[in-house]
C-alpha cells in the first residue's frame, strides 16, 4: 500500500505540475463591484462598515485588513441604501434599495431577511431611515414604521400608517414618526404599534429628537478615505469588448428610446492579467466641459496608449498615454451639434453626439455624429496618422417609418467588424431601426430594412439594440421584438431580410417557437462554442445552443447571482470563458465551460484544472487546450471508457462521476483528445483523490 501511495502521491504532484496557473472554477459567479464613493461608516468592535457606492467593505482597525462584499460571496441582494450597526447583538443590518434585508454577524455569517422585500402591498416599501434600541432597528418606510428585532432575527411589528414616514427615534417611552406631509406621530412603545389608532399627531416633540450622530464618520473618515478596497470607480457597464487580454468599458447614458441616464463619464479598463482597473473619468478640467454619457472607447491597432472616447454630448476625445491630445467638437471638426445655434444659442455646442467607434482594417477610425440640427453628416471617418476626416452622406443613411425623407439616422451605435473587414452599425432608434454595412475599402454603404419570420411574416421594430457576427459568419441582431438572423449567403442580396428562426417544440407535434420571440435583446456576445449569450431588458441572460435550436441556460436574479435582470452589456473572453455582464447594479461575470478553440492539437497546451482533484470537490473539472468540437474520452489507466463527449470551442468539462453518475474512485485518469475528424490525438493526465 505504501509503494502505490508513493506513485500516486508522485503523480499527482506531476499533475500539479502540469496545472500551471490557476484557473476559476466552470460555472461560478465573480462580481467586480465599486466601492469608491463613501457614503456611510458604520463602527462595530474593532470593525468598521463603509458603505460606499451603494457596496459594503469592512477596515479592520486592528490588523488592517480590508474585506469586500457583494451578491456573489455573500450578500443577498446589490445597491445597499443603508447599514445599521446594532450593539447589544453586534450585528449589522443592510438594508437595499428593494427594501430587501440582511444580518451580518462579526463571524461574517448573513442572514437574510426578507419578509418585507416578499411582502405583496400597493404602498411604497423602500427605507428611508432607521433608529437603533436596544435589540431593535425601527425603520422609517413608505407606508409607516417597521420594527425589526436583530437577536430574533424577525420583523416584530408593523405599524402600516398610510403616509411617507422620513425618519423615526425614540425618546423615554415614546416613539416618534416624522412625515413627508412635516407633521410627526407619536406612540408609547408599550402599545401595539401595529394598531394605528395608537398613533396619533402631535407637536410637542423633544428637541433634536430626530438629530443623527454623526460621530464615527467624523472620527474614522480620514482613516476610510486613504483605503483602496479596489474594483472600478462606478457600477456603470453599458458598452464594453475584451481584447488585448483586457476589458474595455464605458458606463453609457443615453439610449435610443430617449433615456438619458446623465451617467459620470468613465472608461473603466480591467486587466486581467495583473486584475488592476486604469480608469479615465475626468476629463473637464482639460477642457472646461462637463464629461458624462459616455458612448464608447476604441484603441488604435497600432498602439493601444493611442485611446479615442465618444461621448454624448461633448464630442470625440483623443488620449495618448493616458494624456488628452485633441477634443474633436464642433468648431474644431466636422462634427456637427444636435441642437440648432439659432434655438439653443447658449447650450448647442456642448450637445455633439458620436457613437460607434470602430477601427477598420486600415487603421483609420469610423464613427457616427448622430440627430445634427443640418439632417446630414451622420456617417465620419478619421485617419489618426494625418488627421484627415471624410464625410458620408449616403442615401442610405436617410430614412423615416413616417415618410420623412429628409430624415438622417438619429442613433448609429454598436458597431462591430465582420470576418472579412465589413463594418456593421445599427440605427437604434423608432424612427428607422435598421441595421448597415460600411466596405470600408469601396466604401459602399448598405442598408439592411426587411425583417422576416420563416413564415414570412414581417415585422416593424422600435430599436434595434445590439448586432454580433458568429463562427460561421451570421449577422445576429437583437431588436424589442426579439433575436433576427442574416446568413453569408443573404447577404449578398440585402433585399432577402434579417429572419426569425423557428425551433421544433420536439413534442411530438409538428408545431414550433420562433427563437427569443418578443423579448427585448439589449446585447449580444458569441462564445468559443459558437453559442449565442443574450442580454435582456429585464428578463435576466440566455444562453442558446451553437445550432440555434435550444435554450440552454436562463440566468435571473431568482436563480443565479446574475446582479440584475437589466443587462446592459456583455463581453466574453475567449482564453478564459469568462461571460462579462454589465447590469443596471453593476458587473459580474459567469465562469463559462466554452473558450476559443486552438488552431491545432499542441500537448504542452492541453491540460486540466483543478489538477489535482482534492477531496470534497464537487465542481466540474475542466479540459483546456482544444480543437473545436473535439472528441474526447476520459479512461482508465487500463484503457476502461469512463466518459466522453466533444468540446465547446477549445474547452471540455467533467463532473468527475462515470457514465451511470458514479463518482469515480481514486487514481490517476487519462483524457484522450482527438480532432473532430479523428485525426491527431493527444493524452493529459487527471489525479482525481477522494
Amino acid at each position: 500500500m505504501k509503494k502505490i501511495m508513493g506513485i500516486m502521491g508522485l503523480l499527482i504532484a506531476q499533475c500539479s505540475l502540469w496545472m500551471g496557473t490557476v484557473q476559476a472554477q466552470t460555472g461560478t459567479w465573480k462580481a467586480y463591484m465599486a466601492y469608491s464613493e463613501v457614503q456611510q461608516i458604520v463602527k462595530g468592535g474593532n470593525m468598521l462598515y463603509v458603505r460606499a457606492s451603494n457596496d459594503l467593505y469592512t477596515y479592520n482597525l486592528t490588523d488592517h485588513s480590508i474585506t469586500t462584499y457583494d451578491k456573489v460571496s455573500a450578500l443577498s441582494d446589490n445597491y445597499i441604501d443603508h447599514i445599521a450597526w446594532n450593539q447589544q447583538t453586534k450585528k449589522l443590518l443592510i438594508i437595499y434599495q428593494n427594501s430587501d434585508m440582511d444580518l451580518l454577524d462579526q463571524q461574517n455569517n448573513v442572514v437574510n431577511l426578507g419578509s418585507l422585500y416578499l411582502k405583496s402591498m400597493m404602498q411604497e416599501k423602500t427605507v428611508l431611515n432607521y433608529y437603533v434600541n436596544g435589540p431593535y432597528i425601527f425603520l422609517a418606510t413608505g407606508f409607516g414604521v417597521v420594527k425589526i428585532n436583530t437577536e430574533r432575527v424577525e420583523i416584530s411589528e408593523s405599524a402600516i400608517l398610510d403616509q411617507e414616514i422620513l425618519d423615526v427615534a425614540i425618546s423615554g417611552s415614546n416613539i416618534y414618526a416624522q412625515t413627508s406631509k412635516n407633521t410627526v406621530l407619536t406612540a408609547l412603545l408599550s402599545d401595539n404599534l401595529q394598531d394605528p389608532h395608537n398613533w396619533t399627531e402631535t407637536t410637542n416633540v423633544p428637541q433634536d429628537v430626530f438629530a443623527k450622530d454623526n460621530s464615527d464618520w467624523e472620527q474614522y473618515y480620514s482613516i476610510v478615505e486613504t483605503l483602496l478596497p479596489g474594483g472600478p470607480k462606478y457600477n456603470y457597464f453599458n458598452r464594453m469588448f475584451c481584447d488585448n487580454n483586457k476589458l474595455y468599458t464605458v458606463g453609457g447614458g443615453w439610449r435610443g428610446d430617449l433615456l438619458n441616464f446623465k451617467r459620470p463619464g468613465c472608461v473603466q479598463i480591467y486587466d486581467r492579467q495583473t486584475q488592476d482597473w486604469s480608469i479615465i473619468n475626468d476629463l473637464q478640467p482639460a477642457t472646461g466641459k462637463s464629461f458624462t454619457d459616455v458612448t464608447g472607447v476604441a484603441y488604435d491597432p497600432e498602439n493601444p496608449n493611442h485611446i479615442f472616447i465618444s461621448t454624448c454630448g461633448t464630442g470625440l476625445y483623443e488620449l495618448l498615454n493616458g494624456e488628452l491630445v485633441n477634443n474633436y467638437t464642433y468648431g474644431n471638426s466636422p462634427l456637427t451639434p444636435a441642437l440648432s445655434p439659432v434655438e439653443h444659442p447658449r447650450s448647442y455646442m456642448n450637445y455633439v453626439r458620436v457613437d460607434g467607434l470602430i477601427f477598420d482594417d486600415n487603421g483609420k477610425l469610423w464613427l457616427s455624429c448622430s440627430s445634427q440640427y443640418t439632417h446630414k453628416d451622420v456617417l465620419l471617418r478619421l485617419d489618426p496618422k494625418t488627421g484627415e476626416w471624410k464625410i458620408y452622406n449616403s442615401s442610405q443613411l436617410y430614412g423615416s417609418l413616417w415618410g420623412n425623407t429628409n430624415s438622417v439616422f438619429v442613433r448609429l451605435c454598436s458597431s462591430i467588424k465582420d470576418r472579412n473587414g465589413n463594418i456593421w452599425m445599427v440605427n437604434d432608434h423608432w424612427d428607422y431601426p435598421c441595421p448597415i454595412r460600411i466596405n470600408p475599402n469601396t466604401e459602399e454603404i448598405v442598408r439592411y430594412d426587411r425583417f422576416i419570420n420563416e413564415d414570412g411574416t414581417s415585422y416593424q421594430l422600435n430599436y434595434i439594440r445590439s448586432i454580433a457576427e458568429d463562427l460561421q459568419g451570421n449577422i445576429w441582431i437583437g431588436t424589442d421584438k426579439g433575436l433576427f438572423m442574416y446568413t453569408p449567403e443573404q447577404q449578398a442580396d440585402h433585399t432577402l431580410g434579417f429572419t426569425q428562426i423557428k425551433v421544433p417544440r420536439n413534442d411530438g407535434t409538428n408545431y414550433a417557437d420562433y427563437l427569443m420571440a418578443d423579448v427585448d435583446i439589449s446585447c449580444i456576445a458569441i462564445d468559443g462554442a459558437n453559442r449565442k449569450w443574450l442580454g435582456t431588458d429585464g428578463s435576466g441572460l440566455y444562453l442558446i445552443s451553437a445550432d440555434n435550436m435550444e435554450q440552454l441556460q436562463h440566468f435571473t436574479t431568482e436563480n443565479s447571482d446574475l446582479l440584475s435582470d437589466y443587462v446592459e452589456s456583455l463581453a466574453i473572453d475567449m482564453q478564459s470563458g469568462e461571460v462579462f455582464v454589465g447590469t443596471g447594479q453593476g458587473l459580474c461575470s459567469f465562469n463559462s465551460d466554452a473558450t476559443a478553440a486552438a488552431v491545432d492539437l499542441v500537448e504542452d497546451n492541453v491540460y486540466a484544472y483543478p489538477n489535482p482533484v482534492q477531496p470534497g470537490y464537487n465542481g466540474q473539472i475542466t479540459v483546456v487546450g482544444l480543437t473545436f468540437d473535439a472528441d474526447v474520452k476520459i479512461l482508465t489507466t487500463s484503457g476502461k471508457l469512463v466518459a466522453q463527449g466533444r468540446s465547446n470551442g477549445g474547452t471540455f468539462t467533467w463532473d468527475g462521476c462515470d457514465s451511470s453518475g458514479r463518482r469515480v474512485a481514486s487514481g490517476i485518469y487519462m483524457v484522450a483528445v482527438a480532432k473532430s475528424n479523428g485525426d491527431k490525438g493527444v493524452v493529459c493526465k487527471i489525479a482525481v483523490v477522494n
